[in-house]
Protein backbone atom coordinates (compact mmCIF):
# COMPACT_ATOMS: atom_id res chain seq x y z
CA UNK A 1 0.00 0.00 0.00
CA UNK A 2 1.33 3.40 -1.01
CA UNK A 3 1.79 6.37 1.73
CA UNK A 4 -1.47 8.01 -0.57
CA UNK A 5 -3.74 4.93 -0.29
CA UNK A 6 -2.68 4.72 3.84
CA UNK A 7 -3.86 8.66 4.17
CA UNK A 8 -6.53 8.28 2.16
CA UNK A 9 -7.93 5.28 4.08
CA UNK A 10 -7.06 6.87 7.36
CA UNK A 11 -9.47 10.07 6.04
CA UNK A 12 -12.21 7.17 4.73
CA UNK A 13 -12.06 5.07 7.51
CA UNK A 14 -12.03 8.29 10.33
CA UNK A 15 -14.33 10.83 8.49
CA UNK A 16 -16.85 7.84 7.08
CA UNK A 17 -16.54 9.22 3.38
CA UNK A 18 -16.29 7.70 0.03
CA UNK A 19 -12.78 8.54 -1.95
CA UNK A 20 -14.48 11.03 -4.21
CA UNK A 21 -14.80 13.30 -1.61
CA UNK A 22 -11.79 13.94 -0.41
CA UNK A 23 -10.75 16.36 -3.07
CA UNK A 24 -11.15 20.08 -1.07
CA UNK A 25 -12.19 18.69 2.48
CA UNK A 26 -11.55 21.34 4.90
CA UNK A 27 -12.19 20.91 8.66
CA UNK A 28 -15.98 20.76 9.28
CA UNK A 29 -17.14 20.03 6.42
CA UNK A 30 -18.80 16.79 7.09
CA UNK A 31 -20.29 16.11 10.54
CA UNK A 32 -17.55 13.56 11.78
CA UNK A 33 -15.14 15.95 11.18
CA UNK A 34 -15.42 18.04 14.43
CA UNK A 35 -13.00 18.63 17.11
CA UNK A 36 -13.15 15.29 18.35
CA UNK A 37 -13.24 13.39 14.99
CA UNK A 38 -10.06 16.02 14.14
CA UNK A 39 -8.59 13.95 17.27
CA UNK A 40 -10.10 10.87 16.14
CA UNK A 41 -8.05 11.73 12.57
CA UNK A 42 -4.67 13.06 13.81
CA UNK A 43 -4.76 9.52 15.72
CA UNK A 44 -5.12 7.49 13.24
CA UNK A 45 -2.45 9.55 10.93
CA UNK A 46 -0.02 8.99 13.72
CA UNK A 47 -0.16 5.46 13.81
CA UNK A 48 -0.65 4.57 9.99
CA UNK A 49 3.09 6.45 9.53
CA UNK A 50 4.39 6.10 12.98
CA UNK A 51 5.09 9.58 13.63
CA UNK A 52 3.65 12.05 16.95
CA UNK A 53 2.59 15.17 15.26
CA UNK A 54 3.23 18.54 17.20
CA UNK A 55 0.69 20.63 18.45
CA UNK A 56 0.87 23.18 15.80
CA UNK A 57 0.84 21.32 13.25
CA UNK A 58 -2.54 19.47 14.72
CA UNK A 59 -4.04 22.32 14.67
CA UNK A 60 -3.09 23.57 11.21
CA UNK A 61 -4.37 20.36 9.35
CA UNK A 62 -7.29 22.34 8.29
CA UNK A 63 -7.77 20.22 4.91
CA UNK A 64 -6.90 17.00 2.84
CA UNK A 65 -4.55 18.66 0.61
CA UNK A 66 -3.05 20.54 4.32
CA UNK A 67 -2.67 16.97 5.41
CA UNK A 68 -0.50 15.65 3.01
CA UNK A 69 1.73 18.90 2.98
CA UNK A 70 2.17 18.61 6.43
CA UNK A 71 3.26 15.11 6.43
CA UNK A 72 5.59 15.78 3.70
CA UNK A 73 7.41 18.90 4.77
CA UNK A 74 7.83 18.46 8.57
CA UNK A 75 7.89 14.58 8.20
CA UNK A 76 9.72 13.69 5.39
CA UNK A 77 6.50 11.15 4.31
CA UNK A 78 6.81 11.11 0.57
CA UNK A 79 3.39 10.89 -1.69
Amino acid sequence: MTNLEKYKNVFCETLQLSEDKLSGLKYQDVELWDSVGHMTLTAALEEAFDIMMETDDIIDLSSYEKGIEILQTKYGIEF
